[in-house]
């Protein structure tokens, strides 16, 4: 029985050596891309597009209540101690810090990261990839780098709305419901949120587009099985991103204190 254990520890660790490893090197050659012509500029807008702006209503609308849950949640808090007045400043780090990052980038992989790989994996296992490489059209240019980029330049960009609107959601609740003065609530956020901690947050989500569109690509470009291989890598991709997303913002959160 320990040897059976044993033998199906190594292979797990062996699989995922050997996933790492050909995700490194997708990203390797789509990033050599970057200073190799052609650059296609349609499909770079267009996956901005897809990535960032269709993603846009439902990062704003998860981020508006979360910013008035947190509000609700640290004001009967903070209300033991006679500390209401903080509410402005602990929504507005949390926001910045860790839940504007860490929401969007799990909405938009929801959305856009199980999308790009259905899309790349259905295009594989219709051998429209194969038809790329004959048409002389290198298929990682084509179909992995605009994602990859696109991801890492619009994440920031929604973070940045998460984060503002966070905010409003949180001054709603407080001054609006809960009767924080309102001038106290946003001086407090002035007194206590800095600039780095905004850019703390939108370096993390440049990470977090990388991650969730990589693993998308390399999920979509490597699908084998038909339409139920097409579903697999779907599913595995919003899992594997998710968790590296997690995983990743504890390192990040580590190497930024």
């Amino acid at each position: 029985m320990m040897t059976n254990l044993v033998a199906a520890l190594g292979r797990a660790v062996l699989t995922l050596l050997r996933e790492s490893g050909r995700m490194m090197l997708l990203l390797l050659e789509a990033l050599s891309w970057l200073v190799r012509p052609p650059w296609r500029w349609r499909l770079f807008f267009k996956q901005m597009e897809f990535i960032g702006v269709n993603s846009l209503f439902v990062v704003a609308l998860t981020s508006l209540f979360t910013g008035m849950v947190l509000a609700l949640q640290t004001y009967y808090a903070f209300r033991m101690f006679s500390a209401e007045t903080l509410v402005g400043a602990t929504v507005a780090l949390s926001m910045t810090r860790e839940l504007g990052p860490v929401i969007t980038a799990l909405m938009v992989t929801g959305r856009a990261g199980s999308a790009i790989a259905a899309e790349i994996g259905t295009m594989r296992v219709t051998e429209q990839v194969d038809a790329l490489t004959v048409m002389a059209i290198n298929p990682v240019q084509y179909l992995v780098l605009p994602r990859v980029v696109a991801g890492i330049i619009m994440l920031p960009l929604l973070t940045a709305v998460s984060d503002f609107i966070g905010v409003v959601g949180g001054y709603l609740v407080g001054v609006k419901l809960l009767g924080i003065h309102g001038g106290l609530f946003m001086n407090k956020i002035y007194e206590y949120v800095e600039f780095s901690d905004i850019y703390d947050g939108l370096v993390k989500a440049a990470c977090f587009g990388l991650i969730l569109t990589l693993v998308g690509a390399y999920k979509g470009f490597y699908t084998r099985g038909g339409a139920e291989g097409v579903g697999r890598a779907t599913t595995q991709s919003v899992v594997l991103s998710s968790v590296l997303i997690l995983t990743s913002d504890y390192v990040l959160t580590a190497l930024m204190m």
